[in-house]
């Protein structure tokens, strides 16, 4: 395993070493030993799940307030996706600031996403299985989000509007500027 710091406080790229031969390949996708070794952070993963979607779909930018905030680590198991995370966290360095990255099945590329990140991604090949690890239950009640097109901080999905499907709830979302005083984490 090998970690890559982004350029967003606590946010890493995780590159897994991967045995390969004629049978196929193997590798280990998570050691919390390693993990915290190599980033200082001490993470307890209690909630997985995957979703299926197709080209164009869009999900995002979705976080969890208070004490059911979550640190996820995503991945892509088949297909590819653009995934994107913004800082949430008011006292951060990199507060307001987004961070891109390729997630695909081939590059088997990992995305550990701290509390405090608003997270979203969109799908670039026909169909994509996304997969998550989350160290928080998810809370209704506790959700929240920005709308993916929110002008300040003006993320560039890289696919055109026209070719995004997004739900009737990520389409009615609040603006960055509506959400930034009650982010709370």
């Amino acid at each position: 395993m090998r970690v890559e710091q982004t350029p967003l406080k606590d946010c890493y790229i995780i590159h897994d070493t991967v045995f390969a031969d004629d049978r196929g390949y193997f590798f280990e996708s998570f050691n919390q030993q390693k993990f915290q070794n190599l980033t200082g952070l001490n993470v307890s993963f209690i909630q997985d799940n995957q979703s299926k979607s197709s080209k164009g779909v869009l999900r995002g930018m979705h976080y969890q307030l208070g004490k059911h905030t979550q640190a996820k680590l995503v991945r892509v198991l088949e297909g590819s996706v653009l995934d994107v995370v913004v800082d949430l966290r008011v006292d951060s360095p990199s507060f307001g600031q987004s961070f891109s990255i390729e997630l695909t099945g081939e590059n088997r590329k990992q995305f550990f996403v701290p509390r405090g990140f608003a997270h979203g991604f969109v799908v670039t090949s026909e169909t994509a299985v996304f997969f998550y690890k989350c160290d928080n239950f998810y809370n209704k009640e506790s959700e929240g989000g920005f709308i993916y097109n929110d002008k300040t901080i003006n993320i560039d999905w890289q696919m055109d509007n026209e070719n995004l499907i997004l739900s009737d709830k990520d389409k009615v979302l609040p603006s960055f500027e509506e959400i930034k005083n009650i982010l709370i984490f």
